[in-house]
């Protein structure tokens, strides 16, 4: 089982270095929030200091790599599936789970690693945190990696079709971003916003984040997130894995 995940593992991490722009592109765009959109939450903050802002706003960019990233992963699949490609594996004598999370383990590692780039830019503008701060979110961003990913390559599996696929995954993620607090803290919102909040797992993620980078480590919200993401993890995995079996027919 291990042998055969790592194989696959492998093989997308060749695929990954023989074209490595998209991975840098995905992170863009939270770098450019973290450049542009975080300064501006410095009228928020009691000090009114940009390294409490980054306290705030760089979870939130971090969630934001977990979700434009690994939730567009599936379509490299669909694309496998209308070529025969993934069928060919799916009846092959390779454990079947494998094929499912050799993708998964290599959108975990990419995603710790973007994780730390922006990391890295935020310390570059006066970031401040702990060292284990910093490993239980990374640790974090891989267990909301493991749900968003399988989430995608579900859908994939499910729908089969980019367009489809794409108008699904876009009706949601706008609301599940804004109902996380992703842009400003949830608790700046109404009351009835506050209580539709609490149903979004992104939301634990989030505060999660923002009370690990303050220090805050008898937070609630920090073994609700992992304890959320592993069982939604598990559960996304076990429905990839199923539809992969139902398309070996």
């Amino acid at each position: 089982m291990l042998r055969h995940t790592m194989l696959f593992l492998g093989y997308e991490l060749g695929n990954l270095r023989r074209n490595p722009a998209w991975p840098l592109l995905g992170i863009m765009q939270p770098v450019l929030y973290l450049l542009l959109f975080a300064p501006l939450l410095t009228k928020l903050t009691p000090g009114g200091t940009l390294s409490e802002a980054l306290v705030v706003f760089t979870p939130a960019a971090l969630v934001m790599i977990a979700l434009f990233g690994s939730m567009f992963t599936g379509f490299g699949m669909i694309n496998e599936t209308r070529n025969g490609v993934l069928e060919r594996l799916a009846v092959s004598q390779a454990w079947r789970p494998s094929i499912v999370l050799g993708r998964v383990a290599k959108d975990m590692i990419m995603l710790v690693l973007q994780s730390l780039l922006v990391l890295g830019v935020a310390s570059l503008m006066g970031l401040r945190i702990s060292l284990s701060a910093m490993g239980l979110m990374l640790l974090l961003m891989a267990v909301t990696g493991l749900f968003a990913a399988n989430l995608s390559y579900g859908l994939a599996l499910s729908i089969r079709d980019e367009n489809g696929m794409s108008q699904i995954v876009q009706f949601f993620l706008l609301p599940l971003m804004l109902l996380s607090g992703l842009m400003l803290p949830i608790s700046l919102g109404p009351d009835w916003m506050q209580a539709v909040a609490k149903f979004n797992p992104l939301y634990y993620a989030v505060e999660a984040g923002r009370a690990l980078f303050a220090g805050d480590f008898s937070s609630g919200t920090i073994p609700t997130a992992f304890a959320l993401f592993l069982v939604l993890g598990v559960l996304t995995l076990t429905w990839s894995v199923r539809s992969l079996r139902k398309l070996a027919g």
